[in-house]
C-alpha cells in the first residue's frame, strides 16, 4: 500500500519540527497576540484606541539567490533575519510600527534540523524588530526542489497613524539626505555577485580575500540590518519627510520612489565608507558604475530626507542608536516630471 511518506512527505517530521520551533515562536510574541502554534490562523487583537485614524501597512519579500551562499556553506542561522528585514524594512518607511510576522518555508524534503535553524533566525529577526512570529507554513514537496535547498517567503502587518504616514509629499529643494550604513550587500544583487565572484573570479565560499575580514561566503552571509527601532525613535524625535529602503535597483532605483514629481537627488560621491565586498565585484567583473550603484546597496541601506536644519541632528541621533549615519547628499529642483538620482563629486 502506498503512503504519503513513501511519496516523500513525512507528516512525522513536520509534527516534530513544529514541537521544536514552538519555544522560539513563542519568545516573539507580543500581549497582543491570543494564540498558539497549530491553528488555521494567527489571532492578534488589535487596540484601535491607541490611534487617531490606524492604517495597516503589509510588506512581504524573500532572500532571493543568497540562500545559495546559505546552502553552499551549510550555515542557515542568519537567512531568516534576512527575511525578516526585507519586510518589516519596507514598513517602518512609511513610519509604521510592525506588528506580526508570518513566514512560508518550502522544501523537497524536511531536514528538521536546518528547517529549526532558519526559523531561529526568523524569530531572532522578529524580536530585532519588535514584532511578534504569529504563524507559518511549512511546505515539503518532494521532486520540486534540489536536494538540500528550500525556499523562504515573509509576511509582515504593521500600523501607523494616517496623520503620521511618511509619504515624501513634502519633498522640497534644499532637504538634506541621511544615509544609514548597511551591513554589506543585504539581500540583493547576489545574482551578479555570484555570477562574478563564483563563477567567473572563480573564488569559492571558503576564499580569503584582501580586504574583507572574514571568508567570502561568511561577508556575503552578513545579515540584513534591521532599521525598526532606530526608525521609529528619529520620527518620534524628528521631522522626517521620506524614507527609502535601498533595495534591489539600489540608491538610484529606491530613492526617486518617496519622491514628488519635479524632485532630484544628488548623491556626493565620498560622503560615506563603501564596504570593500562592493569594490571587490566591481573590479573583478569589470562592472560598470552606473551598474553598480543601480543593482546594489553600495553601503546605505537606508536613506532619510529631512529640513535642512535637522540633518545634523538626525545624524547624531542615529548615531546614538548604534547606527552609522552620515550625511550623503541634497535635494535639488529637477524636471516637472521626473524623479531621479544624479551622482556629484
Amino acid at each position: 500500500m502506498a503512503t504519503y511518506r513513501q511519496a516523500g512527505v513525512d507528516i512525522e517530521a513536520g509534527n516534530e519540527f513544529v514541537r521544536r520551533i514552538t519555544p522560539l515562536v513563542r519568545s516573539t510574541f507580543r500581549p497582543e497576540v491570543l494564540t498558539d502554534l497549530g491553528g488555521f490562523g494567527g489571532l492578534f487583537r488589535f487596540d484601535p484606541s491607541r490611534y487617531r485614524e490606524p492604517v495597516l501597512v503589509s510588506g512581504t519579500d524573500g532572500v532571493g539567490t543568497k540562500l545559495k551562499i546559505a546552502f553552499l556553506m551549510d550555515k542557515h542561522d542568519t537567512v531568516g533575519i534576512d527575511l525578516v528585514a526585507m519586510s518589516v524594512n519596507d514598513i517602518a518607511v512609511s513610519g509604521a510600527e510592525p506588528l506580526f510576522f508570518l513566514d512560508y518555508f518550502a522544501t523537497g524534503k524536511l531536514a528538521i534540523g536546518v528547517a529549526e535553524t532558519v526559523v531561529r533566525g526568523i524569530a531572532e529577526g522578529c524580536r530585532q524588530a519588535g514584532c511578534a512570529l504569529i504563524g507559518g507554513e511549512t511546505a515539503e514537496m518532494p521532486s520540486f526542489y534540489p536536494d538540500g535547498e528550500y525556499d523562504l517567503a515573509g509576511f509582515a502587518v504593521g500600523v501607523v497613524d494616517r496623520q503620521k504616514i511618511i509619504d515624501g509629499h513634502d519633498i522640497v529643494p534644499g532637504d538634506l539626505l541621511v544615509g544609514l550604513a548597511s551591513t554589506g550587500l543585504h539581500s540583493n544583487g547576489f545574482s551578479l555577485a555570484r555570477r562574478v565572484l563564483l563563477d567567473d573570479a572563480v573564488l569559492t565560499v571558503s576564499s580569503r580575500v584582501d580586504d574583507l575580514a572574514h571568508s567570502l561566503g561568511e561577508t556575503l552571509l552578513t545579515p540584513t540590518r534591521i532599521y525598526v527601532r532606530t526608525v521609529l525613535k528619529l520620527i518620534a524625535a524628528h521631522r522626517i519627510k521620506g524614507i527609502a529602503h535601498i533595495t534591489g535597483g539600489g540608491i538610484t532605483e529606491n530613492l526617486p520612489r518617496v519622491f514628488p514629481q519635479g524632485r532630484l537627488g544628488l548623491i556626493r560621491r565620498g560622503s560615506w565608507a563603501i564596504p570593500p565586498i562592493f569594490p571587490l565585484i566591481q573590479r573583478l567583473g569589470r562592472v560598470e558604475e552606473e551598474e553598480m550603484y543601480r543593482v546594489f546597496n553600495m553601503g546605505i541601506g537606508l536613506i532619510l530626507v529631512v529640513p535642512a536644519e535637522e540633518a545634523e541632528k538626525v545624524v547624531m541621533s542615529a548615531r546614538q542608536e548604534g547606527e552609522t549615519a552620515w550625511i550623503i547628499g541634497e535635494v535639488a529642483q529637477g524636471s516637472a516630471v521626473e524623479r531621479r538620482v544624479d551622482y556629484v563629486g
